[in-house]
């Protein structure tokens, strides 16, 4: 006769993030997405209760992107030079439930596009999809500064998750995303400490910890996947053991870190699948919410969580 399984029971539980509000809820997106809400390890269903599965969100950029390779290029076509195209594209075409805008273009060396200019698309971009949106800064902090807050108010009202707060600008962030209803994505250096001193930063300015997403800055497969892996597995294990200030789900920024690599860059079908393993290997570790860039990558990943899930 079988040993029974030994269960593990937990007493923390992983923050409810909401992303995207409804026209009742004062928003105008058509759906909303659920993150985070586990009380177990990641797909361990007889330990704990898994509410949400892991979502998938298609990168976007407000300019043509710089750093696509062609194979990336390729599966949008020539909407891939006008964002508002591409992000229907990625809706209608690929069925997107979430969009991630990066500001690329906001950037001093890609146009270094004004806070008005910035608040213009969003406001143009929110009328022509209505999906929720994630949306992040050019990675310049001093830019992000100044072009952030005018995004924040241009979306008012629409709970969006806005990013990424680092320990130089977290203040900005969190006083924008406080004005107008939104989210917040808190980037560490794949540290744990520092994962945990900056979410305990901005609740200390008034923003829930439960509007608050961790982004642990992963590496690709075979670029540090592993190491991230281990942060991940950590801060979920701290979290589950009562720690309310490491239970925030996670962002990972899939296809940004697949796609630079030199393996993903040999073939087409190699970076497909580079992108892919980083995805679900991720999930194993604990990721929430999984930005991806080829529509292929994201749908054979959308197939593996529906099996994992089929339950």
């Amino acid at each position: 006769m079988d040993a029974p399984l030994a269960l593990e029971k937990w007493s923390g539980v992983i923050s409810t993030v909401i992303i995207g509000a409804k026209k009742e809820e004062g928003g105008s997106r058509s759906n909303i997405i659920k993150i985070g809400g586990q009380s177990t390890l990641p797909l361990l269903f007889k330990e704990g209760a898994i509410p949400n599965k892991p979502k998938i969100a298609f990168e976007i950029s407000d300019i043509a992107p710089y750093d696509f390779d062609e194979e990336l290029t390729t599966a949008y076509g020539k909407a891939i030079n006008d964002p508002l195209a591409w992000a229907e594209i990625c809706v209608n075409k690929y069925k997107a439930e979430l969009l991630c805008l990066k500001m690329q273009g906001t950037h001093p060396d890609f146009g270094n596009k004004s806070p008005q200019s910035a608040a213009k698309f969003i406001s143009t971009l929110l009328s022509k999809v209505s999906v929720p949106l994630i949306i992040i800064g050019s990675g310049d902090d001093a830019k992000d500064n100044l072009i952030m807050p005018a995004c924040s108010e241009a979306a008012r009202g629409e709970r969006c998750l806005i990013g990424c707060a680092v320990q130089d600008n977290y203040k900005t962030f969190t006083a924008s995303v406080l004005a107008d209803g939104h989210s917040i994505i808190a980037e560490s250096p794949i540290d744990i400490n520092i994962a945990k001193q900056l979410n305990i930063l901005i609740s200390d300015m008034g923003l829930s910890l439960e509007r608050i997403v961790i982004n642990p800055t992963i590496g690709a497969l075979g670029y540090g996947l592993e190491y991230a892996y281990s942060i991940m597995e950590r801060a979920r294990l701290a979290a589950l053991s009562g720690d309310k200030t490491l239970a925030s789900p996670f962002i990972c920024f899939v296809g940004q870190e697949a796609w630079r690599t030199k393996e993903a860059k040999t073939s087409p079908e190699q970076g497909i699948i580079w992108e892919t393993l980083t995805a679900t290997s991720l999930i194993q570790s604990g990721a929430d919410l999984l930005v991806m860039r080829h529509p292929k990558a994201a749908q054979i990943v959308s197939s593996h969580i529906e099996a994992l899930f089929k339950e």
